[in-house]
């Protein structure tokens, strides 16, 4: 898969426009927080939970530094390392996402909620 060029959500663009408004955190960027967190709360390191998932460690750090966008089968492997739903984990991850203010002032939130699944 192509590796994108945009920026990660805590990047500074090297060209800044006046008139842009921060840049809305990439659902690859949200899942690997996301995933970090559940990691963390268990107590686990990367090898633990990478060798449950049948993934290595490193393209494991990669996920959850958002460096790398995983295929479904990836994202499922791991959250059954954590034992999460694939459900629970797309609902918390859209949560976030419906958080942080829209690019579009006139996006309410059924515009970003719409955003947010569609990722």
């Amino acid at each position: 898969m192509a590796e994108t060029t945009r920026p990660h959500a805590d990047e500074t663009p090297t060209e800044p426009d006046a008139t842009s408004r921060p840049a809305e955190p990439l659902w690859r960027d949200e899942l690997g927080r996301c995933l970090r967190r559940l990691r963390l709360e268990r107590g686990e390191i990367l090898v633990e939970t990478a060798r449950r998932a049948g993934v290595s460690p490193q393209y494991l750090s990669e996920i959850e530094r958002g460096v790398k966008e995983p295929s479904s089968e990836m994202i499922a492997a791991v959250a059954g390392a954590l034992e999460v739903t694939l459900g629970d984990l797309t609902l918390e991850i859209a949560t976030s996402l419906l958080t942080v203010p829209s690019r579009s002032a006139a996006a309410g939130p059924a515009c970003r909620a719409a955003y947010a699944l569609a990722a």
